[in-house]
């Protein structure tokens, strides 16, 4: 891969790691107040069990996405480990260049389509 595209993808990568940062920020910072809102119709202590039931299932779904951007941020930091070693963009499977546009849209690929399409479908 060129040196421009390596640094236009370290670059795509680094933005991605800042925005995902963001969101698994807010994410948390907003299951940590959930329940400290003061109207009547938030309370956690609600008389009533579906309402326990309801805040309980929105903190877990809450927990799961803030896991989730823990994992991607995971494979945000690989991909610029591969970069550096010069390993970016390259198929693990095949050891063929990954496209430039599933890069873009996916750039923690470590797969061609191809490979990745034969994967899923067998």
């Amino acid at each position: 891969m060129e040196p421009l595209d390596l640094v236009f993808f370290k670059n795509l990568i680094l933005e991605k790691i800042k925005q995902t940062n963001e969101n698994v920020e807010n994410i948390e910072k907003n299951s940590r107040n959930e329940g400290n809102d003061t109207s009547e119709d938030r309370s956690t202590y609600s008389l009533h069990m579906a309402d326990h039931g309801t805040d309980a299932m929105e903190r877990e779904k809450s927990l799961l996405l803030a896991q989730r951007g823990g994992d991607y941020l995971d494979y945000l930091n690989e991909a610029l480990e591969r970069i550096d070693a010069g390993s970016f963009g390259v198929c693990r499977l095949c050891g063929g260049m990954i496209g430039r546009a599933r890069l873009e849209a996916v750039p923690t690929a470590t797969q061609c389509i191809e490979c990745k399409s034969q994967q899923e479908n067998g």
